[in-house]
């Protein structure tokens, strides 16, 4: 199993830091002319709400995927059962699986296409000793590859959503290059 992921000093709950880093992963899509989708679980939209609140984000932002339940996350996304089985909905393999789903949605762009996919235990409830409130997984895929990390977040509910997406973009920023 894979380190939880350190980004050194970064801030992932600081609000005011949440608009600059989405508007350098815009840039960083749009600069690359990539199209991006989201697959969400966690963050329950926040990722695609965050990314709309920038101008322009129609030339470069498709759409997303609410897929908090495991049915949506096969049905729509075509997470295979099994993995949810074997890994849980809170596991690298799931988060891959939902970020390749993204990057199959109607009208996704083949060769141009990037996305973030996301899911974890925003708590209070739901953390076990192996899977405690504030892991998150999140993947990134992107033309020619894809990466997925493990976050531990601190705080309340709405902390770790924020942490979440701040984790989301600035990774979309950093590793799809």
């Amino acid at each position: 199993m894979k380190n939880v992921m350190s980004l050194g000093q970064f801030d992932f709950e600081n609000a005011e830091r949440m608009a600059s880093v989405a508007s350098e992963a815009a840039r960083h899509v749009g600069s690359r002319g990539w199209v991006l989708a989201t697959a969400e679980s966690c963050t329950g939209g926040l990722i695609a709400s965050t990314l709309t609140n920038i101008d322009g984000s129609s030339a470069w932002f498709h759409g997303g995927v609410v897929a908090y339940s495991n049915e949506l996350k096969c049905g729509l996304l075509g997470v295979d059962p099994a993995t949810i089985a074997e890994h849980g909905a809170v596991s690298e393999a799931t988060v891959l699986e939902m970020a390749r789903g993204a990057l199959r949605l109607p009208g996704m762009p083949a060769e141009r296409g990037a996305a973030i996919a996301v899911s974890g235990i925003a708590g209070p409830t739901g953390g076990t000793r192996e899977k405690p409130v504030g892991t998150v997984w999140i993947a990134w895929a992107w033309p020619g590859g894809e990466r997925a990390e493990k976050f531990l977040f601190r705080g309340s509910r709405a902390s770790v959503k924020m942490q979440s997406v701040n984790g989301a973009l600035f990774g979309l920023a950093t590793f799809a290059v």
